[in-house]
């Protein structure tokens, strides 16, 4: 039976920037701090594949890790967040409201937002393309809470719901086995994996 684990990673602390557009947004300092430290981490051993959003703040994070482990990245550009376009930069209290009404209303586009069953699709889509290549490893994804909390829910099954998203912060992650799409654990801070 194959024991290789999938994992995902959500990009941590990013340097908020209202007049750059958010897919253009890097790591900020904490951010970076962050990852460089977790770079080295034991849980990252196994990891033969190192796949990343095409989304600045994505591809940062999965630099600093997959030269840590001597490999490319596998840059896939539909693994993007979900497509929030339609409103640009939503200042935090308005933008967690339509963010509740996302997870809330999955068949409805709120405000012109991507409608979180299609964006659900896509980054299920995208997940399963590169897991069909069946190569020997770990593999980690390195993306976005919102999509990677609909990944989350379709793997364990359960309906799309906020209660599932990752704790505030960003730089979380969960894992599921190769075989057979079981859950190892939720979401967890990258600095806790393995503690």
């Amino acid at each position: 039976m194959n024991t290789d684990i999938i994992r995902y990673l959500t990009h941590p602390q990013v340097q908020i920037n209202p007049d750059v557009p958010v897919p253009q947004w890097g790591l900020s300092l904490i951010g970076r701090t962050r990852t460089e430290a977790v770079a080295h981490a034991g849980w990252l051993a196994g990891t033969t594949q190192v796949i990343s959003s095409g989304e600045r703040k994505a591809i940062e994070t999965a630099e600093i890790i997959a030269g840590r482990l001597g490999i490319m990245i596998d840059i896939r550009e539909a693994m993007h967040e979900n497509d929030r376009s339609a409103t640009g930069f939503l200042k935090p209290a308005e933008f967690e409201a339509v963010a509740d009404q996302f997870f809330a209303q999955p068949h409805l586009s709120v405000r012109g937002w991507e409608r979180a069953v299609d964006a659900q699709a896509r980054i299920v889509r995208e997940a399963e393309a590169v897991l069909a290549r069946k190569r020997h490893g770990d593999v980690l994804f390195v993306g976005h809470g919102a999509v990677g909390t609909l990944l989350f829910c379709h793997i364990a099954g359960l309906r799309i719901d906020r209660v599932h998203d990752q704790p505030a912060g960003g730089g979380n992650c969960f894992a599921f086995t190769r075989d057979g799409r079981n859950i190892v654990h939720g979401w967890r801070k990258m600095e806790e994996i393995g503690s």
